[in-house]
């Protein structure tokens, strides 16, 4: 499939932006007649703190998840609602410390104002059904996405095969939604202490999904960190609050959508057969991209089957919607 479909509105609460899972952030329903959670929809990773997702599909039976994902170092993630049944494995604590270390040492932006936008550049691949049993992987392509950086203007997204549209902001300052958003007015006052990240990461992330706490906790922090930019104190203490979540993973030798190599952070979604990876230059520690990895064949896809691929280009902040650095 050369060409995406035209990237629907869709009627979501404010700010759930993604916390339905995924990096892609998945809807998880529930049934009455079904006998287990569905994951209904794939989405694209969010564009906006409204989730301006997109017509992916692919219906995941949820399996059991039972084991660590393949090459990483410990188990997976907890199976049932607000609990742990493994912590995070060393691996995975260390190399989050040093990136926390070298977030702290990011580079400013300098004065951002409210009328400006964050600009964040992009090769995706997204996993789609086909109308039958079997999934279709699109072609990697280019993606753009202009943010407001107060919340209130309207924003842009670019994308390769499928066009231009704008993007109304429907979560405003102090309204419901924007303490999950990644708006930069709204990240720019997260907290910078590592317990206090981990408080907010635990009390917001159930607010607008229906995940198991943990894997919402993960979802949320990938949501602030894709397409936006976080302040370095803000940056150091995600990534310090993050090895605190239970089922966090390390996998070596991966690659972002444009063959960067690197090394992942991942955990294991509990309700599907599907591992999330957040991916690092392995010696700069710089976010790269992140992958979605099917952990089970399920739906058409087969173990190992990337079935989301991203790598971030470039960020800057600029002054209209459109422009580029």
């Amino acid at each position: 499939m050369n060409q995406l479909p035209e990237l629907p509105e869709r009627d979501l609460p404010p700010g759930r932006h993604r916390l339905l899972k995924e990096h892609l952030m998945t809807e998880i329903r529930h049934e009455d007649a079904a006998p287990a959670q569905r994951r209904s929809k794939w989405l694209r990773p969010a564009l906006t703190a409204t989730a301006v997702a997109t017509a992916a599909a692919v219906a995941f039976v949820v399996l059991p998840s039972s084991s660590g994902p393949n090459g990483s170092n410990g188990p997976a993630g907890p199976v049932g609602p607000g609990t742990s049944a493994h912590p995070s494995s060393r691996s995975a604590v260390a190399l989050l410390e040093d990136i926390a270390l070298a977030a702290e040492h990011e580079k400013s932006y300098g004065p951002v104002r409210d009328d400006q936008f964050v600009y964040v550049e992009s090769k995706v691949s997204y996993a789609h059904d086909d109308g039958g049993a079997n999934s279709t992987i699109d072609p990697l392509h280019r993606q753009e996405v202009w943010m407001s950086v107060d919340g209130l203007h309207t924003g842009l997204v670019r994308e390769s095969g499928v066009g231009s549209h704008s993007v109304p902001p429907d979560v405003k300052p102090g309204k419901a939604g924007w303490d999950v958003s990644s708006f930069y007015n709204n990240v720019k006052t997260l907290p910078t202490d590592a317990d206090a990240m981990y408080d907010y990461l635990a009390k917001s992330a159930l607010k607008y999904g229906g995940q198991e706490q943990s894997q919402a906790m993960f979802v949320l922090v990938g949501d602030l960190l894709r397409n936006s930019i976080v302040p370095p104190a803000q940056s150091a203490a995600l990534f310090r609050a993050a090895a605190r979540i239970p089922g966090i993973t390390t996998v070596e030798h991966v690659t972002d959508a444009v063959g960067r190599p690197g090394v992942a952070v991942a955990r294991t979604d509990p309700d599907n057969p599907l591992r999330d990876e957040w991916i690092f230059d392995a010696k700069t520690y710089e976010f790269l991209g992140e992958r979605e990895v099917a952990t089970k064949d399920n739906a058409g896809a087969k173990k190992g089957t990337v079935t989301a691929n991203t790598a971030v280009l470039r960020r800057a902040v600029v002054d209209r919607a459109g422009e580029r650095p």
